[in-house]
């Protein structure tokens, strides 16, 4: 990805945000400059990897598999004095026909959240024995209502609904085409996006930059 693509979408997201009322944490918007004068009082938001995340998952092409994260709060599964913090929060910005590439998680278990704008869609699988998509029924819960479905089921979340993603269930998720860009809240255990992410093709989870110019947010693995 380009640093400009990068640096544009940040910005869009902010906007979009603030129009939907929601506001950021101070650090959302620390420039590089501010950044240099912060010490290890902030070493929390470098080690938990607070901020701003934008990939592609290694597509080339961002509008159709891309994904704009803005994590909020995150423990750590290791590191002392984090590792006492069990949950992490995160704003997902999801445009229009837009995938996130079908995984799943090994220990995370997760609340999807379509908070406002378009619709979510979202389809599961559970995991195969050998890693691949069962055909068996999936069974979920949706705002605290549990359904059985079959294998590859679709559901549209639209503002204010939720579902329940529990470890080794795949599940791959995009707005709905026509109803405008999904403002995504995501509550879950602690993340780790290094080591817990099981993707059924192969992606690249975070992106090369070409630096085409300068940065103007950091990502949370520039720290």
């Amino acid at each position: 990805m380009k640093r400009s693509e990068i640096n544009a979408l940040i910005d869009d997201a902010i906007a979009l945000l603030h129009e939907h009322q929601v506001r950021l944490p101070p650090f959302a918007y620390w420039s590089p400059a501010e950044w240099a004068t912060k010490g290890e009082e902030c070493d929390e938001i470098r080690q938990c990897k607070l901020g701003w995340d934008i990939t592609d998952f290694g597509s080339g092409d961002f509008d159709k598999v891309g994904l704009v994260v803005f994590t909020v709060r995150n423990g750590h599964h290791k590191i002392a004095p984090y590792n006492k913090k069990p949950y992490a929060e995160k704003i997902l910005v999801i445009q229009e026909n837009q995938h996130t590439p079908m995984h799943h998680h090994m220990l995370k278990s997760e609340d999807i959240i379509c908070k406002s704008g378009g619709n979510l869609l979202i389809r599961l699988f559970n995991r195969a024995p050998d890693g691949t998509l069962s055909d068996s029924d999936v069974e979920v819960s949706l705002d605290g209502v549990r359904y059985r479905v079959k294998a590859g089921h679709t559901f549209r979340l639209q503002p204010g609904d939720s579902i329940t993603l529990t470890p080794y269930l795949y599940h791959e998720f995009w707005a709905e085409e026509g109803r405008g860009t999904a403002i995504v809240g995501e509550v879950s255990s602690v993340n780790d996006d290094e080591t817990d992410n099981a993707f059924h093709a192969k992606v690249g989870r975070f992106p090369t930059i070409d630096e085409d110019e300068p940065v103007t947010h950091k990502l949370c693995t520039e720290y």
